[in-house]
């Protein structure tokens, strides 16, 4: 059993499938991950999941009455103080502890704001997923959490981007790059362009623009794009490796092994969530989707980055067992 880290407050009611994957994500994370997990959410139905895992009394509950529903877009279910997104938020403040959820995006964001409070300075928060490259990872920001964030935000996600690669994942001079449709000055939408004007004046490292086959290639440390794209991105890129790999090993181009593992690094199970950047406390939101383990994943992260942590690495998370230097123009 890995070693007790920082305990994590888990929204017990939260994803498409609230306590019958968030209960045995919970025993997952104390079990494997040495994670211990408060759960949040209706008592009455965790105490029941718990007592069929054989778990009774492993793990700690706090009571919340309401659960907010996955169709939940802002904070109206999700800002009563009966529900479990905001009594596990209070409590992460409160605690000083780190907070995860698979609710739904908007929502979480919403009640983490609220309660937690954005840092000095910050517009906006955003969600940050390090994906896996051949020479590292790449910071993919934002992953979901603004759909329409305006020009200034979209360069202070920047910001937080590179900081996030520099003071976590330990790349030394992060550099930037602004998604769009091609690589050239003034390629682009207009939050795209206007957002290109503003970056260059921050105190970042900026490559300029980069494009789709840009994002895993390694071309720059950190991909800056605006919730909307960034979540289709990600769940793009998770659904590209599958298939990929998928029609290779049923070709039997190689063996399915290998390919698995590769498969393995981009999947939910082994990032947990993303970040959610530009609070005063730690939050990470996971897939609604998530299994037991994913939902485990996502409390090591949260502990990890609480306690001021890059995330621990899982078996095969680099590609060729490089690590990130800062990378770009």
């Amino acid at each position: 059993m890995a070693a007790r880290r920082a305990p994590v407050i888990l929204d017990a009611m939260g994803g498409d499938h609230g306590p019958d994957r968030t209960v045995p994500g919970a025993l997952a994370a104390c079990r494997e991950h040495g994670v211990p997990v408060i759960l949040v959410g209706r008592a009455d139905e965790i105490h029941r999941r718990l007592r069929r895992h054989g778990a009774s009394g492993e793990v700690e509950v706090r009571h919340a009455d309401d659960a907010v529903p996955m169709t939940e877009r802002g904070g109206r279910t999700a800002f009563r103080r009966t529900s479990s997104l905001m009594v596990g938020c209070e409590l992460a403040r409160q605690e000083g502890l780190p907070f995860v959820s698979a609710g739904p995006t908007g929502a979480v964001v919403a009640c983490a704001v609220r309660a937690l409070g954005r840092r000095e300075g910050v517009r906006r928060p955003a969600l940050a997923v390090a994906l896996p490259t051949l020479s590292g990872s790449t910071v993919l920001i934002d992953a979901g959490g603004t759909a329409d964030p305006t020009a200034e935000m979209l360069a202070q996600f920047a910001t937080l981007g590179a900081a996030y690669a520099r003071d976590v994942l330990g790349v030394r001079d992060p550099s930037v790059g602004l998604l769009s449709i091609g690589a050239e000055p003034g390629k682009g939408n207009r939050l795209v362009r206007d957002a290109a004007r503003l970056l260059p004046d921050l105190p970042v490292r900026f490559h300029g623009n980069v494009e789709g086959d840009d994002v895993l290639a390694g071309t720059v440390d950190v991909v800056v794009t605006d919730g909307f794209t960034g979540n289709i991105v990600l769940k793009n890129i998770e659904g590209c490796v599958r298939t990929v790999l998928g029609l290779a090993a049923d070709a039997g181009i190689a063996d399915s092994g290998p390919l698995e593992e590769v498969a393995r690094l981009y999947a939910a199970d082994t990032h947990g969530g993303a970040a959610l950047l530009g609070l005063t406390g730690t939050v990470v939101v996971a897939h609604g989707s998530s299994s037991p383990a994913a939902i485990a994943r996502a409390c090591a992260v949260a502990s990890d980055l609480a306690a001021g942590q890059a995330p621990a690495p899982v078996h095969g998370s680099r590609l060729n067992g490089r690590r990130a230097s800062g990378r770009g123009g």
